[in-house]
């Protein structure tokens, strides 16, 4: 009910300002958050909370499935507004095992409204992988890795991120996945980062795509 989450929202206040006072008072003259995260909606992978991180320490994204669409204006609002903006250095695109979102876009027989549209890129990612992928649990935990894979290519190729790196800033990439039965967040080791001017080639979003042509 909302009256309880009223009540926890004040307790949680005043334990926070017993705690740390002026706690919130340093938090309302700056924003300086560290990370940019794009993740799941799902409610059980809050990224503050998984990351052991406190309010302000991260900038957060989150949608069905941590789908990056190209021309997804909400993400990349969020993604321009963190690099340019709040200057962020590292930026994270966390899939999480179990999600609903991968599941529903195996289901081709049974209807997901709106959803069916958006998770079209995990679909396509299902089809070209399927001798990959396996079948049963561990074909949908190996989705949801390339899904975080190809996340990271998408958004490697923003113009965003292009720009960012043609100008030779620090900004780094990073893929995680988290597991909700262990609570554990996993590299999943396609990190992409700046690549200094005396070797950078012209063509950076293969680099990209490099990463997720090897075996999930």
């Amino acid at each position: 009910m909302l009256a309880d989450l009223m009540r926890r929202n004040a307790d949680w206040s005043a334990r926070k300002t017993r705690e740390q006072p002026g706690y919130f008072a340093r938090l309302a003259t700056r924003q300086t958050p560290e990370f940019f995260w794009i993740g799941c909606s799902d409610s059980r992978v809050p990224a503050n909370v998984v990351a052991g991180l406190d309010p302000g320490e991260v900038f957060v994204h989150r949608n069905v499935a941590n789908v990056v669409h190209s021309s997804d204006m909400n993400l990349l609002s969020a993604l321009e507004f963190a690099v340019e903006a709040l200057q962020i250095r590292e930026v994270i695109l966390c899939g999480h095992y179990g999600c609903g979102g991968v599941r529903a876009a195996c289901e081709d027989h049974l209807p997901h409204g709106l959803a069916d549209h958006w998770l079209e890129p995990i679909r396509r990612l299902a089809r070209n992988y399927e001798e990959d992928l396996g079948a049963g649990a561990d074909r949908l935990r190996r989705l949801a890795e390339l899904n975080v894979l190809d996340g990271v290519a998408r958004v490697a190729e923003t113009p965003i991120l292009r720009r960012a790196w043609a100008r030779e800033s620090p900004v780094r990439l990073h893929g995680l996945i988290y597991g909700i039965e262990d609570g554990l967040l996993r590299n999943l080791e396609c990190t992409i980062a700046p690549v200094p001017a005396s070797s950078r080639t012209s063509n950076r979003s293969a680099t990209a795509r490099d990463k997720i042509r090897r075996p999930v």
